[in-house]
């Protein structure tokens, strides 16, 4: 972990005039059925997603400036061991949960033959577990032409090779976020359903690249729920990063306007920006986020520079839905996926990278701030299958 790099307090920037509400007549256009089968999804994925809960704030700020936080920073837990360190804690917390997938692999196989039988059984297992049908189907073909040569003939040989299958699944899309520092402000649009962790993540991404050296902004764009304002301005006061922010109820887009001409201004380096997940019309939740894009764009050509989608692990399929409605209303270029440390099965991660081959940046795993790193895909399957090395050398 970088050395937290101290900073001065900084002097709040000038007002900064907000953009008036475009016509919804200059909206784009799009086909009926393409939109109105996006909204079905959206309303389902909205549906089963739980509401945030913000941490108490430790201040307030005056709505529509840019506030920074005077407070002592909160203490944060002390490192524990680095990336080795929380792919440890997330195999013991997988472990700990009743649908972890090793338990339910490991407990029919011991004394069993690896058969055809065995490996329909095994099937079975992956797609309860989450891990979908494409992904199941690319493993189980490989396993079954290792068994027809009689390269996997126990326990061992089958948790190896089947460790192998997921690393090769989940490789491609183990690729960090790096911010170009060219880019004054890099923009990274947040966004994800109320209840995914998304402003939490937010405030941990802000930890990371301040202790990285960056200097960081956030904006409040968020408006519609309850307290969101506030559940950012605390993490931009326990990071010491200035929060853009508006009255509740502002528009996102003049929001994220304001923030970016600010984070100009200030010579920023990198700008997250935080965005509503859930609208008193939730129909319209993609058309706002659309929005909230084109008008970073009248500022940036270039911006945003990053689309991060934050989906909720425990949800299991309705997270792979969620993928599928804002990755084709907004072009997603990176996932976060929290909450690994709950009910999740950890099958989904493999059931996405299959299906959309979206980079997946980082992984949560709890509410600390070490509880959060980028994703390593070797390491993950260890954690999700129990495994080391040995295992994996015996295919």
């Amino acid at each position: 972990m970088f050395d937290f790099l101290k900073r001065k307090k900084r002097e709040a920037a000038e007002p900064v005039e907000s953009p008036r509400r475009e016509d919804a007549a200059h909206e784009p256009d799009i086909a009926a059925d393409v939109e109105l089968a996006e909204q079905d999804l959206a309303r389902e994925a909205l549906a089963a997603a739980p509401e945030d809960e913000a941490p108490a704030p430790r201040g307030t700020a005056n709505a529509g400036t840019a506030t920074a936080g005077t407070a002592a920073q909160a203490e944060e837990p002390a490192n524990r061991g680095g990336i080795g360190g929380f792919f440890k804690r997330l195999r013991a917390k997988l472990n700990s949960g009743d649908s972890f997938l090793t338990r339910d692999i490991t407990e029919f196989l011991p004394g069993r033959k690896i058969d055809a039988e065995l490996l329909d059984d095994l099937e079975m297992r992956l797609l309860t577990a989450d891990v979908g049908v494409e992904a199941t189907e690319e493993i189980l073909e490989d396993l079954r032409k290792r068994v027809a040569r009689r390269e996997v003939d126990d326990r061992d040989a089958l948790l190896a090779a089947l460790n192998r299958g997921m690393t090769s699944i989940l490789a491609p899309v183990a690729r960090p976020l790096e911010v170009d520092r060219s880019r004054k402000p890099y923009v990274v649009l947040v966004v994800g359903v109320n209840g995914s962790g998304k402003t939490t993540s937010i405030g941990k991404l802000a930890r990371r690249y301040v202790d990285e050296g960056l200097k960081v902004m956030l904006a409040a764009g968020d408006t519609f729920r309850a307290a969101a304002v506030e559940q950012l301005q605390a993490w931009g006061e326990r990071n010491r990063v200035p929060v853009i922010a508006q009255a509740p109820g502002a528009d996102p887009a003049a929001v994220a306007f304001d923030a970016l001409q600010a984070a100009k201004a200030r010579g920023v380096d990198l700008l997250l920006v935080d965005t509503a997940g859930r609208l008193q019309n939730q129909g319209h939740l993609m058309e706002e986020l659309r929005k909230v894009k084109r008008v970073l764009a009248k500022v940036d050509a270039t911006a945003p520079h990053e689309v991060l989608l934050v989906l909720d692990a425990s949800q299991g399929q309705n997270a792979l839905n969620q993928a599928q409605v804002f990755h084709a209303a907004l072009g997603v270029t990176g996932l976060v996926l929290t909450k690994l440390d709950g009910t999740a099965k950890g099958g989904i991660v493999l059931a996405i990278a299959k299906k959309h081959g979206i980079p997946l940046r980082f992984i949560g795993i709890g509410e600390d701030a070490t509880d959060f790193e980028r994703f390593e895909a070797q390491q993950f399957v260890d954690a999700l299958l129990g495994a080391g090395p040995a295992e994996r050398d015996a295919a």
